[in-house]
Order: C-alpha cells, then sequence, then structure tokens
C-alpha cells in the first residue's frame, strides 16, 4: 500500500516551511477529500473566521484559493474561490496578529488571528500566482513513468481499459525507464 494522501499533504506542507497547529489538524485531515489528486499547495494560513470566529484554514493551491472551517458542530464548510475571480487580496496587521481580505466578485473573505509573516507570504504568494499563474502551471513537473504506471492502473481497474491495452500501455513505459 503506497502512502496516503494525507501524508503526501503533510509532506508538501513540511517542504513549504509550514508547521500547522493543533487546532487544525482537523481541517487538515479534510484536505484528502478537498483536494484533487495532482493539486499542489502553494501556501497554507490559518485563522479565525470574522464572522463566527471558528478556527479555519486558508489554502492557496497551484488551482483556487480554498476556505476550509470544519467546526465540531456544524460539519464542514468549504469555499472555494478560482483565482480568476478574485480581484483583490490584502492583509493587515495589528500588534501580533493579522488579517487577509480577499475580494471575490461582491463578496469580502476575512479572516483575522493569522501570524503577521504567514497573511504577508500568503498574500505575496497569492498575488504572485494571480500576476503570473503559466509560471507554476510550467513549473509542475512531469508525471514519473512511475505516476503514469499508477494511472494506467487505475484506468483499467476502472475499466477503461482492456487488459490488452493496459499491458500494451505498460509495456512503453516500462520502456522508458
Amino acid at each position: 500500500m503506497g502512502r496516503s494522501r494525507l501524508d503526501e499533504i503533510k509532506d508538501e506542507l513540511e517542504k513549504l516551511d509550514i508547521n500547522p497547529t493543533f487546532f487544525a489538524r482537523k481541517e487538515i485531515h479534510e484536505l484528502p477529500d478537498i483536494l484533487s489528486v495532482d493539486e499542489k499547495i502553494v501556501y497554507l494560513v490559518e485563522g479565525r473566521n470574522k464572522i463566527n470566529n471558528h478556527h479555519i484554514i486558508l489554502v492557496a493551491t497551484d488551482r483556487r484559493v480554498i476556505f476550509v472551517d470544519k467546526e465540531f458542530m456544524y460539519g464542514l464548510k468549504v469555499e472555494d474561490f478560482s483565482y480568476s475571480k478574485i480581484s483583490s487580496i490584502q492583509y493587515e496587521t495589528a500588534l501580533l496578529l493579522a488579517s487577509i481580505d480577499i475580494h471575490v466578485a461582491d463578496d469580502v473573505v476575512e479572516i483575522d488571528g493569522v501570524g503577521k509573516y504567514d497573511a504577508e507570504l500568503f498574500c505575496e504568494k497569492v498575488r504572485n500566482f494571480m500576476a503570473h499563474p503559466e509560471e507554476y502551471v510550467q513549473a509542475k513537473t512531469e508525471l514519473t513513468v512511475l505516476d503514469q504506471l499508477e494511472q494506467l492502473g487505475r484506468l483499467k481497474e476502472n475499466g477503461v481499459l482492456s487488459e490488452d491495452e493496459f499491458n500494451e500501455q505498460k509495456k512503453k513505459l516500462i520502456d522508458l525507464l
């Protein structure tokens, strides 16, 4: 059995030098169901929803910005915004913490209680992504032969490929190794 998607996400966060607190664990555990298999995290911050004061995480990926609120009593709330719909993102700093405002169409998503440095970095990464999305797309690593073999296996499992088609494609990939 391979590594779980949650382990992959935790590794991604570690590589980005993001260490979520104990309070974000419920939201982090929901990410494997929220993110697509090949969706990469650009940055993640945690804070509080200004409206209901719930602890939330805000995730910027290579496709969208996702707001995740996993509260015990109210289940899971996930809102996602494609970069093309975001008109602006800004942060304001107070003494130790900061708030982030994301303007989407005629709505504003407000998060406060974010670490000052994290808020600045999150906004910077989202702005960079909005300004140069193609850089992130090109920076995506090519699928490895192993990844392609895994995909082939799934296609066969799901009945998309016949046994013969699967073996033919598998041989081509193995020849590349």
